[in-house]
């Protein structure tokens, strides 16, 4: 009888768990957003939760091609914000594809993000590009707006 209870509340604790784990995940919506305060040929994109690939094929991919019809390079904040948690291999994939596709439409990229696995990376393919590269933490934001604009 007491194996039976045990197992009841434990099987009651986890479900009240992924309860509480998908009302969170349903506040923090997985998304990308344009940074509307940047103009011209800057692009800024803030990331919370886990963003898909879905996420780059109907927000991210439309801002960077619109942009380029506009302007002949371009720069990008891209924002990892305090929520986000990671990418899909289907946003990695986009994300790659979209970056050499572009590869010489590049002016300027800002990288705000507190993951320092991310900034390592980024800094490792970062000698790849024509461009100029720079990361800052989260607390820096404004500063790289600055930066990506001069």
């Amino acid at each position: 009888m007491r194996n039976s209870v045990d197992s009841i509340l434990i099987y009651s604790l986890q479900f009240h768990y992924l309860d509480q784990q998908s009302q969170l995940t349903k506040k923090i919506k997985d998304m990308l957003k344009i940074m509307d305060d940047l103009h011209g040929n800057v692009l800024g994109v803030s990331a919370e939760g886990k963003i898909t690939g879905t996420d780059y094929e109907t927000v991210l991919i439309p801002a960077i091609e619109e942009r380029l019809k506009a302007n002949k390079k371009i720069r990008m904040l891209y924002h990892l914000g305090s929520n986000f948690t990671g990418f899909d291999i289907s946003a990695m994939l986009d994300d790659a594809k979209m970056g050499m596709r572009h590869l010489s439409a590049w002016e300027r990229i800002a990288l705000v993000s507190d993951h320092e696995m991310i900034n390592t990376f980024a800094k490792f393919f970062g000698y790849m590009l024509s461009c100029e590269l720079r990361i800052f933490k989260n607390a820096e934001l404004e500063e790289a707006k600055k930066w990506i604009t001069d």
